[in-house]
């Protein structure tokens, strides 16, 4: 029985979870939530996650939300196929996903989130979109990417010379960041440059950023 996920192909976690399932050759089924009719808010859906966000997971008994706790878990189930996105071999490296996970997920997305929200999903939604927490954030966020630069100018990716979970879970963000006026807060770095052509060239989000349609 194929994995459901249940999303939508714009959203920035459905996406991770999605190229995730690609970079480990995992059959799924993308079953569509209509958010536009309040589907994610229903009791059969708050069933699934009671935050009422998207994406889920269902795998036979198993229902998980919130997408790094899905990636981490179809990285570990399928830990012998596809690419080994946890370094599970290699303890040093291993380690090194942790840290950059946790990089990404409290000192990149924050950020780089409130951005993307502000110049596409604001307006989507009827409301104006504020610039002074667009300024704001990319002010703050220059600074993380220096750290990134740094780091790239080291290694590959950021966890190690291999492609992992700490890099995965920057393709959508980074996605909707260059279709805006500030991709050059990732052009001007060199290395941060580099790494961005390199992992969104990777057949897996090749496919998934097909549905990465945000419009302004």
């Amino acid at each position: 029985m194929a994995l459901k996920v249940y999303g939508i192909p714009m959203s920035t976690a459905t996406a991770s979870v999605l190229t995730c399932l690609g970079e480990k050759g995992v059959d799924y089924e993308l079953v569509l939530v209509d958010l536009s009719k309040a589907e994610h808010k229903s009791p059969p859906y708050l069933s699934k996650n009671p935050f009422g966000k998207v994406p889920v997971l269902e795998d036979g008994p198993v229902t998980l939300f919130e997408s790094r706790a899905i990636i981490g878990y179809v990285a570990h189930k399928y830990r012998g196929t596809g690419t080994d996105l946890f370094r599970h071999d290699n303890i040093e490296e291993a380690a090194m996903v942790g840290v950059w996970i946790e990089v990404e997920s409290q000192h990149f997305s924050p950020l780089i989130n409130a951005i993307i929200f502000e110049k596409f999903v604001a307006p989507l939604r009827g409301e104006t979109t504020n610039q002074s927490i667009i300024d704001a954030n990319i002010e703050k966020l220059g600074p993380v990417l220096d750290v990134y630069e740094a780091r790239l100018s080291n290694t590959k990716y950021l966890a190690c010379n291999s492609f992992t979970l700490a890099d995965l879970n920057h393709l959508p963000y980074i996605y909707y960041l260059m279709k805006t006026p500030w991709g050059d807060l990732i052009n001007s770095r060199p290395h941060v440059k580099a790494w961005w052509e390199d992992i969104s060239a990777r057949p897996a989000f090749v496919k998934v950023a097909q549905g990465l349609t945000l419009d302004t």
